[in-house]
């Protein structure tokens, strides 16, 4: 597998979308979090992050709203603005035994800080993980697009996950960056093993050799 180092928004445009094709399970009691946690504490490796409501207000801060843990197969939404961050869910977050990938993992435990404290164990920050790839790019649609060419829709990115009744919209989008995270660590971690890869140029590197 040839692996490219950036893409641009250009680019992305043009793969098609990333459909998440998973069952989601949306937690919103306690006594559903329990029997959720207890099946994620069975896993090896979860992918997870979380939402939270804008502000279109200036010095308005929401807390964080949901957190997304997905499986292979599977992927839990838990509200947290209904349940906040229970103890099973804090017990999750600090199992070292269960790793938990992500990215921008520091900015998604400073907010669910202002729900509970707990020290994560057995996490795994992408932006740090596809570095030995070769990857430059930062963020979940880039690296993603890049190593699945499909592309991750951000319309949802903006709505009210503190609303009522999640959307369809919602529950799609929520759970594919929770399960991309999953892919994408799964996929490199099996090239990582096999060795099966190779990292392109930059493109200004072809351009200046082609001159």
């Amino acid at each position: 597998m040839v692996i490219e180092r950036t893409i641009n928004k250009e680019e992305i445009r043009e793969l098609p979308k990333a459909i998440y094709e998973g069952r989601i399970y949306v937690v919103q009691s306690v006594e559903e979090a329990v029997k959720a946690v207890n099946y994620l504490k069975e896993q090896t490796v979860v992918g997870i992050d979380s939402e939270t409501r804008p502000s279109f207000k200036k010095g308005q801060i929401h807390k964080v709203a949901l957190l997304q843990v997905a499986t292979a197969e599977c992927c839990f939404l838990f509200r947290l603005n209904a349940i906040g961050l229970p103890k099973p869910l804090i017990e999750l977050l600090e199992d070292s035994n269960v790793l938990k990938v992500g990215l921008s993992l520091k900015d998604d435990f400073l907010m669910l800080h202002k729900r509970a404290p707990f020290n994560p164990e057995g996490c795994i920050e992408l932006q740090e993980f596809v570095r030995p790839f070769g990857i430059l790019d930062k963020s979940l649609q880039k690296i993603y697009a890049l190593l699945f060419k499909h592309k991750i829709s951000k319309s949802q990115q903006l709505s009210n996950w503190e609303s009522d009744v999640l959307s369809d919209g919602q529950k799609q989008y929520a759970a594919m960056d929770a399960w991309a995270c999953l892919s994408i660590y799964t996929l490199l971690n099996e090239l990582s093993r096999t060795g099966d890869f190779e990292i392109a140029p930059l493109k200004e590197e072809v351009n200046n050799n082609s001159k």
